[in-house]
């Protein structure tokens, strides 16, 4: 209401001001008429009823925007005139009349322009227009008790003005912290909107499906992608709890129980990342990866955040990828097998005594290297199977350790490396003794091929804390961070090794690895460029 009146023009305000005066006047009057109506042949009638007029009149007919501020206050200030004319002629018939200088008095304070001018005059004008007819009774001067009398009054328009200012002065600052609250509140909820914007331009734009859940399992957000996604898995609703959804596991086939449903873990408050999933049936069918993060507010759960991308062509690669590893290595390993069988044959046959030296030394290089592709054939062939079966025995690794040394001696010193041992002499651990010499081979072999400018290879062994440690350590060429963190990669080769133009097809320590974790230990390596690297085994001697 405030606000709708300040928006009014200067002249209207002040029309708005005048009505309280000019409507309370009309009712005096009206009281005048039925009380005494003789008054209104009084002259002090005539000049209120006329003074009256010209000031409403004046209210809207001044250009008050032109004069100096506070010049528009003549008009409450003679309203307290017209109270006063009709006071002195009519005090005496209508009881009260001196209670219309409240009008003037309202006004003034209301106006909040000058809060202490308004309290004197309340007071001034007031106690004027009692002590006017005062003046003018017969008698002569009048004396201090007569004037003492109506005090009050004025007394009584100070305090409504003093209060009237005050609460008008108050009014007036909390309408200012509104509207600079109302103005704050307006520029955040346009930025709230124009993120809004921004954040579902965002969503519609990924290729990645994302919803949002609170804390009960109501969706609260979801992406037209994401809603793509629900349809294919046969989802009406934003849930996934559906027993009949076209929800499966990495085989395709197998329907997921509801509890290990992507949404449903989320409201275990579990966070994962790249949980592959397949939605749908037929040739529409897709692989899913899923993340999921809980959201937290003052430590308590409020929802999860999970996203949904398409990972299909990039499974199906992987899929056609380890099929046809899988595929070519069958199809080599019977035919290598027999090379080899026969190859051994001639070489071992005692019938053939005149085969020519040179022609031996053929055939023994056919043999080793058919061999050698045998045995990339079986890491191929183990790489693909992605499975890992041991037969432990008790076994002393130190002796493991001695044969793998002096297999790798002959390549070592082909190359100038030197090898040495800290080896422990009694090292017994329940383990397939087939797979740790595979593992010292492949590490052995990596450290003198990663070091074709000579150097020097140390291998240890010992118990730490329990456990069986085997080190590997090299001065060779070493390795950059971003290679260490693709070491353990199916057919990863560093840049280095590469432009040296090393042997090799990046699986060796794939291998050596799933060999480690199968027995439940691990390993881990340390490496720096030009300085060389050290792999380090953990094996437990027992069977975990």
């Amino acid at each position: 209401m405030t606000s709708q009146f300040n928006q009014l023009s200067l002249r209207y305000r002040l029309l708005v001001s005048q009505l309280p005066v000019l409507i309370a006047v009309a009712v005096a009057l009206l009281i005048t008429a039925v009380v005494d109506p003789t008054l209104y042949g009084n002259a002090g009638f005539h000049f209120a009823v006329a003074l009256l007029a010209v000031l409403t009149v004046a209210c809207v007919a001044v250009p008050w925007e032109k004069f100096p501020p506070l010049a528009y206050w003549c008009i409450p200030v003679l309203d307290f005139a017209v109270v006063g004319g009709l006071y002195f002629d009519g005090r005496n018939s209508v009881i009260g009349l001196s209670f219309l200088a409240v009008f003037p008095v309202f006004w003034m304070a209301w106006s909040g322009a000058a809060p202490r001018l308004a309290w004197f005059l309340s007071y001034f004008c007031t106690t004027l227009v009692l002590w006017t007819p005062l003046f003018f009774q017969a008698g002569g001067f009048p004396s201090v008790d007569t004037l003492a009398a109506p005090l009050l009054i004025p007394f009584v328009m100070l305090g409504i003005c003093v209060v009237a200012s005050t609460m008008e002065t108050d009014t007036t600052a909390q309408h200012k912290r509104l509207i600079a609250i109302e103005t704050e509140l307006q520029a955040s909820l346009q930025e709230t909107r124009r993120r809004s914007r921004l954040l579902d331009a965002v969503l519609e734009t990924v290729d990645v499906g994302v919803m949002a859940v609170d804390a009960t399992g109501r969706t609260i957000l979801m992406n037209s992608r994401q809603r793509t996604n629900h349809a294919l898995a046969g989802l009406l609703y934003a849930g996934d709890t559906d027993s009949a959804a076209r929800i499966y596991g990495l085989d395709q086939i197998t329907p997921l129980s509801v509890d290990l449903r992507p949404s449903q873990r989320a409201m275990r408050e579990e966070a994962f990342s790249d949980v592959v999933i397949w939605v749908g049936t037929g040739e529409r069918q897709r692989a899913l990866a899923v993340c999921a993060r809980p959201m937290r507010e003052n430590g308590i759960f409020t929802g999860s955040v999970l996203a949904y991308s398409d990972v299909t062509e990039m499974v199906n690669a992987l899929n056609a990828r380890e099929d046809f590893v899988s595929s070519v290595s069958h199809e080599l390993r019977t035919p290598l097998t027999s090379i080899i069988g026969y190859l051994d044959l001639v070489l071992d046959d005692e019938a053939l005594p005149g085969i020519p030296p040179r022609l031996q030394s053929a055939l023994q290089v056919a043999q080793r290297n058919a061999e050698r592709l045998l045995l990339l054939v079986a890491d191929l062939l183990t790489t693909a199977s992605g499975t890992m079966h041991l037969h432990r025995s008790e076994t002393d690794v130190a002796e493991l350790v001695r044969v793998a040394l002096d297999s790798a001696g002959p390549r070592a010193a082909a190359v100038g490396v030197d090898l040495d041992c800290d080896c422990a002499k009694d090292l017994l651990a329940t383990v397939d003794p087939a797979r740790i010499s595979q593992v010292l081979d492949n590490l052995l072999s990596n450290a003198i091929k990663y070091s074709p400018d000579g150097g020097r290879v140390t291998v240890r062994s010992r118990r730490e804390e329990g456990n069986l440690l085997l080190e590997v350590e090299d001065t060779g060429i070493g390795m950059s961070e971003a290679d260490q963190r693709e070491v353990f990669t199916k057919f990863f080769r560093t840049g280095q090794v590469k432009k040296a133009a090393i042997p090799g097809v990046g699986l060796g320590l794939v291998i050596t690895k799933s060999i480690v974790e199968a027995h439940g230990g691990r390993i881990s390596f340390s490496s720096k460029i030009g300085v060389g690297t050290t792999f380090r085994v953990e094996l437990p001697p027992n069977l975990p």
